[in-house]
């Protein structure tokens, strides 16, 4: 009995003493200064290539990478990559206007629809809010024109980006994130690196466990 008193005494004295705190900073005391988060150097270092170094984790992370010079080049890179890895020429494309008014006629052979996805696309395209250096990661987003389906259930992920989109950490990248026309943050954000993998069964490495078995990026050196 005496110490089940002696722990709700303790509790009780927490309790007032954090009113006390709160009381005493409406009167005028100070808060506590919050702690300056930890970034590590790797992409903050000065004179360092953020761009280069976007190459290297994506390449570290099993992803394929292609850069084109405008978005004009974006469907001819699309039906290459399908072409080299004999992938279905038939694409599910986000209805975000980034991506779905790029000049698809420029790859008649490659068969494209828009929308989310019922799980039977082989393949989508879609744009993302950044991609993060550090550790070579995508970052996407729900809406309406980026439906979170897309990034998941095909086999192959196709991620159309801008060079300049390209940022050092996961703090630059979550700055980017775009709020809805009411200023609400969007339901869903998915950091993304690499396909999806799972090695929880024997140690067998697996490939397309929880999403794509394939990540391709694809940089373009201008606007999207």
């Amino acid at each position: 009995m005496s110490t089940s008193g002696t722990g709700r005494d303790r509790m009780l004295a927490s309790i007032r003493a954090g009113i006390s705190r709160q009381a005493d900073r409406r009167h005028g005391e100070p808060a506590p200064a919050k702690p300056t988060p930890l970034i590590p150097a790797r992409a903050t270092a000065p004179g360092v290539d953020v761009v280069g170094l976007f190459k290297t984790q994506l390449a570290n992370a099993k992803s394929t990478l292609d850069e084109v010079a405008s978005r004009d080049d974006v469907p001819a890179a699309v039906a290459r990559y399908l072409a080299n890895n004999n992938f279905e020429a038939r694409v599910r494309l986000s209805p975000d206007a980034r991506v779905s008014s790029l000049p698809w006629d420029k790859a008649p052979m490659v068969e494209t629809s828009s929308g989310r996805s019922h799980g039977k696309d082989p393949t989508s395209v879609t744009p993302a809010v950044a991609a993060v250096a550090e550790t070579g990661t995508m970052v996407l987003q729900s809406s309406d024109g980026t439906p979170t389906t897309l990034h998941f259930l095909p086999d192959q992920h196709v991620v159309v980006i801008s060079k300049s989109q390209i940022v050092g950490t996961y703090e630059d990248a979550l700055a980017r994130v775009k709020r809805g026309p009411d200023g609400a943050l969007p339901r869903t954000v998915n950091f993304v690196t690499g396909p999806s993998r799972s090695a929880d069964i024997g140690k067998i490495l697996l490939m397309g466990a929880h999403g794509p078995k394939k990540l391709h990026v694809i940089v373009v050196d201008g606007d999207l």
